[in-house]
């Protein structure tokens, strides 16, 4: 499920190793001078390539939902960036034709820095949304650039024996960037996140059989003085006792509606309401949105939107208590502190309905901002846990973090301006390729006069149809709140599960494809790897409706659907080389490459819209229901059956 493999987005330079020999002949090779050993220079390289495209396909999303943005604006507009990546093919020929490969490598991570360097200046800024996007975009066409350059500079860099010899390398370390930006990075922001706070706090909550079922909002007192003027969160009560005796369900109902207005109406808790989404009258509709977005958005909340179960009003249910969190001093104008409350230890049946994640700033200083506790109805004996509130700065935490990014893009570019070798044949056109542009363009002609042309862009657009949009919720889902539907991890805890052990377990499911594929050939599995790909979503399925609190569940959920998306996308990978094959295979997979990014792109793009409408449940039951369009172009496919098992020396 996760983001593209090196081979994915870059693997065009691999296959075209063989055409080193048509840029050198034997004479230019044996005065070719002496090379600086790749270990120098090869590793930075593609890990300085991998960094940048996971920062604007996954770091981006998590960010922009650590800031409160939707998931229909995350999931479109993160989604609109890979284009640079889908018409990367168009503009390749300006960086053959234009400086050498050496000088774009060095500009870009000068470029890349300066991208990353302006998003974590943007980042502290009102309107920093568009403001980062614009320095996103930025850093994609950088990136994108810089992948043609590097991938090309791969091959002159290297002779045929090198090239052979280090695919594996430069593949692994694109790997180890993968994992650095959807894992450590993550983790990082998140110690960040919390570093940048107020000191926890605790809370503890206890049943209690003996005492009166009576409810009593919390009394609110100025916290007391102190000698230290450092600022903190105060806790009223510090113990929240709850009686075991069940209360009507309408009682629950009144409760939760003054605490939920409460923290809505001080801005505690920002949720777009309809009318702040709907600010365009009637008569302002455009074609499209009267016609079809609106009836569309219409149709499915009538018919798809989840609505939560309503008890009888005389039903009983488990008895609630109000906790009351204050802080003490004034956030600087402009500032916000986020306090997140998780279950910390203790007796699992006490849950918390309302307050899970509140935003102070100066506009709600001084008043208090509640949290509602539930026992459970079946609860009798007394028993308790222990809740914490951990707060940070999320704006200076990421600012940190893009900081961190941009100095090390700087460092790369000054490192390889250094040590990255001067082949003799990276060299600036003489003009002498005037042609080459006409033949780039006949050659992407010739991919579409295929015979079999619309099952190829079928597949390559369908495939994944799923996962597309999948990849954009996934981290939204993991920290939204559980009361929203999602499984409230805080963001340390995303970049160990999902960008961690998700990204090992994505590399060795593509390792295992490509040794089975290489055993019984690309037919015998291909069937095997599209359900490989599309079934373990059922993960995600039962993530949402079960949403456990257990760690490790989740983290097996995770392991399985990533390791099962890297087996499957073999099948993928496998078929652009088969379609590929020929007269003009380089070109050819480089247009294949960029029908895959459209492919991710344009589901993702309304991914976050359609989850907001029909919540996370039935997002992800739709996901499951994208495997049929995916299936159908496969019943079409024709390949040879010898075709991807290795040949015997």
């Amino acid at each position: 499920m996760n983001q593209n493999s090196c081979v994915e987005t870059h693997g065009c330079a691999s296959l075209t190793k063989q055409n080193y020999n048509l840029h050198m002949n034997e004479s230019e090779k044996k005065n070719t001078p002496k090379q600086r050993n790749p270990w120098a220079w090869l590793p930075s390289l593609y890990f300085a390539e991998g960094i940048p495209y996971v920062v604007v396909m996954t770091v981006a999303v998590i960010m922009f939902k650590r800031f409160g943005i939707s998931n229909t604006d995350i999931a479109l507009y993160t989604s609109w960036l890979y284009l640079p990546w889908v018409i990367k093919p168009l503009w390749s020929p300006v960086v053959d034709l234009l400086k050498t490969k050496r000088w774009w490598i060095v500009i870009m991570q000068l470029v890349i820095g300066a991208a990353l360097g302006g998003v974590a200046l943007a980042i502290p800024l009102p309107g920093f949304f568009k403001i980062t996007l614009i320095f996103l975009w930025l850093l994609a066409f950088s990136s994108a650039t810089h992948d043609i350059s590097a991938d090309g500079f791969y091959m002159l860099g290297l002779n045929e024996h090198q090239q052979a010899y280090f695919v594996g390398i430069r593949s692994t370390f694109y790997r180890i960037a993968m994992i650095t930006g959807q894992g450590l990075l993550i983790i990082l922001a998140g110690f960040f996140e919390t570093s940048t706070g107020l000191p926890p706090i605790e809370i503890k909550v206890s049943s209690n059989p003996t005492i009166s079922n009576e409810f009593h909002m919390p009394e609110i007192t100025s916290p007391k003085s102190s000698v230290e003027t450092n600022t903190f969160f105060a806790v009223f009560p510090q113990k929240a006792e709850i009686s075991t005796q069940n209360i009507p369900a309408e009682k629950l109902d009144s409760i939760r509606k003054i605490v939920s207005e409460h923290n809505l109406t001080n801005s505690f808790v920002i949720l777009k309401t309809e009318n702040q989404t709907n600010v365009i009258s009637e008569n302002d509709l455009s074609w499209w949105s009267e016609y079809i977005s609106v009836p569309l958005k219409n149709f499915l909340k009538n018919h798809f939107q989840l609505k939560t179960p309503s008890l009888s009003g005389k039903t009983l249910t488990g008895n609630v208590a109000v906790v009351a969190i204050k802080l003490n001093s004034k956030p600087e104008e402009g500032k916000e502190m986020v306090l997140n409350i998780k279950f910390r230890n203790g007796d699992n049946s006490f849950k918390l309905l309302e307050g899970e994640r509140l935003t102070f700033n100066s506009a709600n200083q001084g008043k208090p901002a509640y949290l509602l506790f539930q026992c459970d109805p079946k609860l009798l004996d007394s028993t308790q846990a222990e809740f914490k509130g951990t707060s940070g700065n999320i704006h200076l935490a990421w600012s940190i973090t893009f900081l961190i990014l941009a100095a090390m893009f700087v460092l790369f570019s000054i490192y390889h301006r250094l040590i990255l070798p001067h082949p003799k044949s990276d060299i600036q056109s003489d003009g002498q390729e005037q042609n080459f542009v006409k033949e780039f363009f006949k050659t992407f002609a010739s991919f579409f006069r295929r015979k079999d042309i619309g099952v190829i862009l079928a597949f390559l657009m369908l495939y994944r149809v799923g996962e597309a949009q999948l990849i954009k919720m996934a981290s939204p889902f993991m920290l939204d709140p559980r009361q929203l539907g999602g499984l409230g991890l805080t963001t340390g805890d995303v970049g160990l599960l999902y960008g961690t052990f998700g990204i090992l377990a994505l590399t060795i499911g593509g390792i295992l494809g490509g040794i089975a594929a290489s055993a019984k050939g690309f037919k015998y599995w291909l069937w095997w790897m599209v359900l490989a790909i599309n079934i373990p979503h059922l993960a995600y399925v039962y993530l949402s409706f079960a949403q456990p609190e257990n760690q490790l569940i989740i983290g097996l959920c995770v392991t399985i659907e990533q390791f099962s998306y890297g087996f499957g996308f073999t099948a993928y990978m496998l078929y652009m080389i088969y379609i590929s094959e020929g007269k003009n295979k380089t070109a050819h997979f480089a247009i294949a490459t960029g029908f895959m990014a459209l492919g991710m792109m344009l589901p993702g793009m309304f991914s976050g819209w359609l989850q907001e409408i029909i919540g996370y449940k039935n997002f992800f039951v739709w996901i499951m229901l994208c495997m049929i369009p995916a299936m159908i172009p496969v019943f079409f496919i024709r390949v040879k059956p010898e075709f991807g098992i290795k040949k015997k020396d």
